[in-house]
């Protein structure tokens, strides 16, 4: 497959490095405002994409994923280097690829990998309000861990006090090496 560095596939989704022609495709979702409501970030312009596709490029934490049938980068896995033998994950579609089962499809793929390689845990970081989110997160096995109230603030109201925001904090454990835990 050309010059791709793959990392993974299942039968419909190639899981990959960022690469420089993920560009329009990338900007596709990071301009929505729906796509990033919940992320720490607004919608990107054009020159903040190719920003953040540089960083994409650079790193191994951020995984592309490509819809098999029609070549195109629908969104993205984290997977962020963490202490404790741990990865945090999170994930981000374009919104015309929600309710297919690609973010659950490429996440359940990764989180393997990651276990067989012997990683510990894996968490994430999910506002409560995002009922999607965490929705995926416990179909996926992972388990509600916390809730910390108003324990941070990604904007501002219009007379720049902090608008906060609370965290539901999710787990996964490696279950093959907890098996005699």
């Amino acid at each position: 497959m050309d010059n791709k560095k793959i990392i993974a596939e299942t039968d419909r989704l190639t899981l990959r490095r960022y690469q420089e022609d993920d560009l329009q495709d990338l900007f596709e979702y990071l301009s929505n405002p729906r796509v990033v409501e919940f992320e720490p970030y607004t919608p990107k312009t054009m020159k903040e994409t190719e920003n953040s596709l540089k960083w994409r490029i650079s790193t191994d934490e951020m995984i592309a994923v490509e819809l098999k049938s029609i070549n195109k980068m629908i969104g993205n896995v984290y997977l962020g280097k963490s202490d404790f033998n741990s990865l945090e994950i999170g994930f981000v579609f374009n919104e015309q690829y929600w309710k297919k089962g690609y973010a659950q499809e490429s996440c359940e793929k990764l989180i393997e990998l990651e276990f067989q390689k012997g990683i510990h845990r894996i968490y994430a970081n999910c506002d409560p309000i995002n009922q999607n989110s965490w929705g995926l997160l416990e179909r996926m096995g992972f388990v509600r861990e916390g809730h910390l109230k108003k324990n941070v603030y990604f904007r501002k109201d219009k007379d720049g006090q902090p608008i906060w925001k609370d965290t539901f904090i999710y787990g996964r454990l490696n279950e093959k090496e907890n098996i005699n835990s």
